[in-house]
C-alpha cells in the first residue's frame, strides 16, 4: 500500500535523519518536508549520521512548500497528536485505527507529524481523517519526533503483515540416541571412579539421567563437552583428588 510520512517544519535536521532510519527499517521510503527550518537539510551532516545509511530514503525525499503540496494523491490522512482535540476527526490509537486500514488497498496513506516545538496546528489536525495518539505514561508522554515515526511506522507495517523474522542461527540438531546412549556410558563409568555412584547400589541414577538428557535433546557438540567433563572427572580421579566411593544414599542424591 502506499505510503507517505509528512513532516510539518520540522526544526532539527538531526530528526530529519532519524525519520529517514526510522522509516527505512520498516519499509518505506516516501517522506516529504514541508518548510523545513534549513533548506539544506537533506544535505546536511547531522541528517546524514542520524539516518545510519538510510541514504536512499534521504535521496528521494522532497521540500515542499505547503501542506497541500505534500498531500498530493493521498486518500487517508492521519494526524499524530498527543493532546486530543475537542473537535475533529476521531482520536484512536494506532493499532485500533491502522488495522482496519490496511485492509483498504486501494488506500494512499499519510502520516502527518508536526513541529517539535508546537506540534500539529489545529486546522492541520481538522483535515485528517483520524488523530492517531500513541498509548504513553499519562504522566510523561513527551516523545522525539524521531521516535514517534518510528512507533507509526512499526505499527503500520504490522498492520501490513509485518517482515518475517530471519533466523540468525542454524536450526540445532539434536544428537542421536546412539550417542547419547555411549556418553551416558561414559559418564556412568566417571561417576564411579569419582565416588558419586555405587556399582553395587546404582539406584535410579543413571535413569534419571537418561530421562534429563533426552529432555534436554544436547547437540553432537554439547554430547562431545559432556564426554570431555566425563573424561576430566576421570583423570581427576586417578589423580587421587576424589576419596573413595561413598554409596548412593537415595535415588539419584549423594
Amino acid at each position: 500500500m502506499r505510503t507517505r510520512f509528512i513532516l510539518i517544519q520540522t526544526s532539527h535536521a538531526g530528526n530529519v535523519g532519524a525519520a529517514a532510519r526510522a522509516m527505512r527499517t520498516m519499509g518505506f521510503d516516501d517522506l516529504v518536508l514541508v518548510a523545513p527550518r534549513w533548506a539544506n537539510v537533506l544535505r546536511r551532516e547531522e541528517t546524514i549520521q542520524r539516518a545510519s545509511g538510510a541514504l536512499d530514503v534521504l535521496a528521494k525525499a522532497r521540500i515542499v512548500d505547503t501542506l497541500d503540496e505534500a498531500l498530493d494523491g493521498v486518500t487517508h490522512l492521519c494526524a499524530t497528536a498527543m493532546v486530543p482535540r475537542d473537535f475533529g476527526p476521531p482520536t484512536r490509537s494506532p493499532r485500533e485505527h491502522l488495522g482496519p486500514l490496511a485492509q483498504q488497498q486501494e488506500q494512499h496513506v499519510a502520516f502527518l507529524f508536526g513541529s517539535e516545538r508546537f506540534g500539529m496546528r489545529n486546522e492541520d489536525v481538522y483535515r485528517c481523517h483520524a488523530a492517531l495518539s500513541i498509548p504513553t505514561d499519562p504522566d510523561f508522554g513527551s516523545l522525539n519526533l524521531g521516535a514517534a515515526i518510528q512507533v507509526i511506522a512499526y505499527e503500520w507495517r504490522l498492520a501490513l503483515g509485518g517482515f518475517a523474522v530471519r533466523e540468525v542461527t542454524a536450526p540445532v540438531q539434536p544428537a542421536d540416541a546412539r550417542a547419547v546412549a555411549g556418553m551416558l556410558e561414559h559418564w556412568e563409568r566417571s561417576l564411579v571412579q569419582v565416588g558419586f555412584l555405587d556399582p553395587e547400589a546404582p539406584k535410579k541414577l543413571m535413569p534419571r539421567l537418561a530421562q534429563l538428557f533426552n529432555r534436554a535433546q544436547p547437540t553432537p557438540e554439547e554430547i562431545h563437552i559432556l564426554r570431555g567433563i566425563a573424561k576430566a572427572m576421570a583423570d581427576a580421579a586417578q589423580g587421587g583428588a576424589y576419596k573413595t566411593p561413598s554409596r548412593v544414599r537415595d535415588e539419584g542424591s549423594p
